[in-house]
């Protein structure tokens, strides 16, 4: 049996980030030197690093900040 196609009104568009290119605004997680999740806030990506961290020690996480281009350790 056919399942029914979604029409392109239907379809909500994807928002399609590169991990080689860095992000225009907001703050982005840095995991091993690769862009991962985009956060508004400085808080909110410092802890959402912060528990990366604390399940995969390994990891270097840094917290990207796209306003002056700076990248700074969790600490």
């Amino acid at each position: 049996m056919k399942k029914p196609t979604a029409h392109a009104d239907e379809i909500a568009p994807r928002i399609i980030q590169r991990a080689d290119v860095a992000p225009a605004d907001g703050f982005t997680l840095v995991v091993d030197g690769h862009f991962k999740t985009r956060y508004d806030s400085e808080t909110a990506a410092r802890e959402a690093g912060a528990e990366l961290l604390g399940r995969f020690p390994m990891l270097q996480i840094l917290v990207y900040d796209a306003a002056t281009g700076t990248r700074s350790p969790l600490q």
